[in-house]
């Protein structure tokens, strides 16, 4: 019973729904580049610009830089929210950091879900290919979950840094 309390508080918590939200429009402005474009290659972020091997695709910074929101670092923060809500607030930083983790590669381990019964579906983009993934980036997607529990706590430095520059002025 305590598991669908803490389900209902964590999605009436404005955090999780900002993480969330935020994060799926940081995933989804590349996808509407390519659309808009018509071409596959964000210039910006296509690098390397080459597959290396069979598991790091050709725009990696892309990947890096989107999956620290999405769907690692709002997982992260719905990892966080839940278990706080479960369990009560993390008493020490591990035990957040290990509630972010879990959050994070679940939200991951469902987005590939996604991605892998889309890619099935074979749904071909206005640029010539499929607009899912292939499961061959599935991990290192779950790597850059991993890492991208900090990624809350980076965005919140900078918050406060940006927050306390404007008021010593």
């Amino acid at each position: 019973m305590r598991v669908f309390v803490a389900i209902e508080a964590m999605l009436r918590n404005r955090r999780f729904w900002l993480w969330e939200v935020v994060g799926m429009l940081v995933y989804a402005i590349p996808v509407a580049v390519r659309f808009a474009t018509k071409s596959i290659v964000i210039p910006i972020l296509n690098f390397p610009g080459y597959w290396i091997g069979h598991f790091i695709p050709g725009n990696f910074l892309e990947k890096i830089l989107v999956n620290a929101f999405f769907p690692g670092g709002a997982g992260g923060v719905a990892g966080e929210v839940f278990f706080n809500n479960y369990f009560g607030n993390a008493a020490n930083k591990r035990t957040k950091y290990v509630f972010r983790l879990t959050g994070a590669l679940l939200q991951t381990s469902l987005w590939s879900i996604f991605q892998y019964v889309g890619y099935s579906l074979e749904i071909v983009g206005p640029y010539g290919s499929n607009i899912f993934e292939h499961a061959v980036v599935f991990p290192i997607n779950f790597t850059l979950a991993a890492f991208s529990i900090f990624t809350p706590d980076v965005i919140y430095l900078l918050k406060n840094q940006i927050f306390n520059h404007n008021h010593e002025r």
